[in-house]
């Protein structure tokens, strides 16, 4: 609720302190008195957009503050919450206009950008009237109005949770397309060098172990041919054939020797074991050169294979194995991505089921939520003299979405057999204000957060339709705090708290009072608001009768 306005050097107000009440609060006061530089300046400590200048002549700045109470449950406080600044029962904010211009606001002595103003303004003031609506006329926020009407937030969240799952089977299913599409186009290399890395099979450390047998095998056919030599020349055709006969030549002089030839008989065997093992280790070099010139053949393939593998695919020759490890699981990726595919599109099957299900209940609710909100309109147009205009809420199917497929629109007809069509092109202003106000009064029940602003949404019509009006207005302010700005005596004589404003021009200075009106004071408002410049006392009468009423 509004409880106070202190307003200083802002346009034609040079200092201002207003205490609003509960329930219905009137503004009234002579065309050009300054009423609506009063909601110019509520608009602009609760940052709505409106005149640039705004500083009153002659002075450096002009500041507003607004003191606001917040039951527990204010939506408001959490608004506060998420920005960080102080809550308590109590909210105070305060703007500063600069004369340059520069803007500069306050909520609870923390200073806060334009942002976190308007939204905490939100959830604090809806202003209406015949050309400022509060989104009424605007068709896009029908289906929103409606939904808080019917108050079938769980329907309204469940479908949002479906076409949230949907949206995110959908994108899962679009990257899985395009991630195999990606693959399919290396398809054909995929398959070609998967083949040739299993028709390979290099393994890590293989390519070292290739080339040392390599670089041996190469060097034993260089070394072979003499170590063949050697053992000739150590066998029966050399060096033992010719040990053979110098042992027999010996032996057979020996006996004739008187002995000095047994020494050189004992060093000749011993020579004969020495040559036996020199041999014996020549001819296992010999096996162990011994290879065949395909073996060689076979192993250089192997190895210039490999190292071409290697260079191929730009790794290290030991890196071989687990580069076609990655490889084959690309492959393996390709051939199960269309099984993949499949269950994916299974996925979003079922959430868009889901989805289908959720926004059909909620499509539901919402046509009954619309006779409803229909029979409440016309209960409420009756006592606006309106009882042969007939309200409608239509829905029809749009394009889905979070809030599901419905497109709703509000539609009156002003008389029996006249067509149908958007409220703002079919009613008059006279009528067109009552059709808002029986709106408003139908979508507002329950709203006793909001401090509702209606700016003459009476103009044009009087006698019993601006007392119904008055009626209406005062039973809206039963649940609500309501500011009318008003030019009807019917509508004034209905409020709880009645504030009169005045001009007046001292030393060639024009300024705009408001002052909250006493009891005989609002009978004399009254009074002048039905005869004019000239009060009668049929007026005061008619005013009393007003009053009581």
């Amino acid at each position: 609720m509004l409880h106070s306005l202190d307003i200083r050097d802002i346009l034609i107000i040079e200092r201002l302190e207003l205490d609003f009440g509960p329930g219905l609060n009137v503004l009234t006061g002579e065309t050009g008195a300054g009423k609506s530089i009063l909601l110019d300046c509520l608009g602009f400590v609760l940052g709505w957009r409106g005149r640039a200048e705004l500083v009153r002549q002659g002075a450096d700045q002009g500041e507003v503050t607004a003191v606001f109470e917040l039951p527990t449950d204010h939506p408001a406080r959490e608004v506060l919450a998420e920005a960080g600044i102080p809550v308590s029962d109590e909210l105070i904010l305060r703007r500063v206009n600069a004369r340059d211009g520069r803007k500069t606001a306050w909520i609870n002595d923390r200073r806060a950008s334009g942002d976190v103003l308007r939204q905490v303004s939100a959830s604090l003031v809806e202003l209406h009237g015949q050309s400022d609506d509060g989104g009424l006329l605007n068709e896009r926020g029908h289906r929103a109005l409606l939904d808080a009407f019917a108050g079938h937030s769980d329907l309204l969240e469940a479908t949002r949770a479906a076409w949230k799952a949907r949206a995110a089977a959908a994108r899962k299913l679009e990257a899985a397309r395009s991630s195999l599409a990606a693959v399919k186009e290396e398809e054909e290399f995929l398959r070609y060098a998967v083949k040739e890395f299993d028709t390979l099979d290099p393994k890590p450390g293989e390519e070292a172990e290739l080339d040392s047998q390599r670089r041996l095998m190469q060097g034993a056919a260089k070394i072979r041919e003499d170590v063949a030599r050697a053992f000739a020349a150590l066998g029966p055709e050399g060096a033992e054939g010719m040990m053979r006969d110098a042992d027999r030549w010996l032996q057979g002089a020996a006996d004739r020797a008187e002995g000095r030839l047994d020494a050189p008989l004992e060093a000749l065997e011993r020579a004969f074991l020495e040559l036996g093992e020199a041999a014996q280790g020549v001819e296992t070099a010999l096996d162990a050169l011994d290879f065949d010139p395909h073996a060689l053949e076979a192993c250089e393939e192997r190895l210039f294979a490999i190292r071409g593998l290697a260079r191929k695919h730009g790794v290290l020759a030991d890196e071989l194995a687990d580069f076609a490890e990655g490889l084959r699981e690309k492959l393996a990726a390709l051939d199960a991505g269309e099984e993949g595919i499949g269950a994916l599109e299974a996925e979003l099957a079922k959430a868009g089921a889901t989805y289908d299900k959720a926004a059909a209940a909620l499509s539901k609710a919402r046509t009954e939520a619309a006779g409803q909100l229909d029979a409440a309109m016309a209960g409420e147009l009756a006592p606006l003299k309106m009882d042969r205009a007939v309200f409608e809420t239509r829905l029809s199917e749009g394009e889905p979405g979070a809030e599901g497929t419905d497109t709703v629109r509000f539609t009156v007809a002003t008389n029996p057999g006249a067509p149908a069509g958007p409220l703002n092109k079919i009613a008059s202003g006279g009528e067109l204000s009552r059709f808002l106000l029986a709106l408003k009064v139908v979508l507002a029940r329950g709203a006793d957060t909001l401090t509702l602003i209606f700016d003459e949404i009476d103009r044009g019509v009087g006698g019993a339709t601006a007392d119904a009006v008055g009626r209406r207005l005062a039973k809206l302010a039963e649940g609500a705090q309501v500011l009318v700005v008003t030019h009807s005596p019917q509508v004034a004589a209905r409020g709880a708290t009645h504030f009169r404003v005045a001009k007046s021009v001292n030393n060639d200075m024009t300024t705009s009072e408001v002052r909250a009106l006493a009891t005989a004071e609002r009978t004399d408002e009254i009074a002048r608001m039905i005869a004019g410049a000239e009060v009668t006392e049929a007026a005061k009468a008619a005013a009393l009768d007003l009053l009581k009423g």
